[in-house]
C-alpha cells in the first residue's frame, strides 16, 4: 500500500492520502488532543507518537499537525507506519459504542434572523461548492458557523487551524468570493 503525502500551507501540518476513503460518511472529524482521540484507534495511535498536536480526518485524507519543536524528518516515518498498519489491517476508524463522544456542531453559532434565510442559503452553497473542496486540497476544512449583520462566521479545521496563511485565505480569498456573489456580505471572520 502506498500512502502519498503533501505539504499544506501550514508548515506544521502534513496531508496523508491512503488512496481510499477515510471518512466514508459524516462530516470531517478534528481531534485537538489525545483525550478527544480516544474515540478513534487511529487518532489515538497517532497521538501516542508524542510529537502530534492535532489529527484531522477528511473524506480521503488524514492531516497530522506536528507539535511545537517536532521535526517532520523524524515524525513522518512514524506517522506513515501507524497509517500503514491501520489501513492494511482494515481496522475501524472509530471505536464501537463511542458515537456519543462525537460532537457535531450546529451549523450556526447563534440564532439567525428568518429574513436572512435566502442569504444564508447562498452563503452555504458557495462554501460547500467552491470553498470546502479547495480547502480540503490543502488538508483542512472550513465550516459555516453563522451570519449576522453582514458578517459571515466560519470555523477552520485541520491544516487550516493555526495556519499562518489562514487570515489571508479568509480575507483575500473567501471574503472576496462571498462579497462578489452575495452583496449582503460585508466581512468574514473566524469563529
Amino acid at each position: 500500500m502506498l500512502i502519498e503525502t503533501e505539504n499544506t500551507p501550514n508548515p506544521a501540518t502534513l496531508k496523508f492520502m491512503p488512496g481510499r476513503p477515510v471518512m466514508e460518511a459524516g462530516p470531517p472529524r478534528d481531534f485537538a488532543d489525545a483525550d478527544e482521540a480516544e474515540a478513534s484507534p487511529l487518532a489515538a495511535a497517532l497521538f501516542s507518537l508524542g510529537d502530534v498536536a492535532g489529527v484531522f480526518f477528511g473524506r480521503d485524507f488524514v492531516a497530522v499537525t506536528a507539535g511545537e519543536g517536532a521535526d517532520w524528518r523524524d515524525l513522518k516515518p512514524e506517522v506513515l507506519a501507524v497509517l500503514l498498519d491501520h489501513f492494511s489491517s482494515h481496522a475501524p476508524l472509530f471505536r464501537a459504542g463511542t458515537a456519543h463522544d462525537i460532537v457535531i456542531e450546529d451549523d450556526a453559532a447563534f440564532a439567525e434572523h428568518p429574513e436572512d434565510a435566502d442569504i444564508v442559503a447562498q452563503i452555504k452553497e458557495l462554501i460547500e461548492l467552491r470553498v470546502r473542496p479547495a480547502v480540503a486540497n490543502d488538508g483542512g476544512d472550513i465550516v459555516y458557523r453563522g451570519f449576522d449583520k453582514g458578517v459571515v462566521y466560519l470555523a477552520m479545521h485541520g491544516a487550516c487551524s493555526g495556519c499562518p496563511s489562514s487570515t489571508a485565505t479568509l480575507k483575500q480569498g473567501i471574503e472576496q468570493l462571498l462579497k462578489h456573489y452575495v452583496p449582503e456580505v460585508t466581512e468574514v471572520r473566524a469563529a
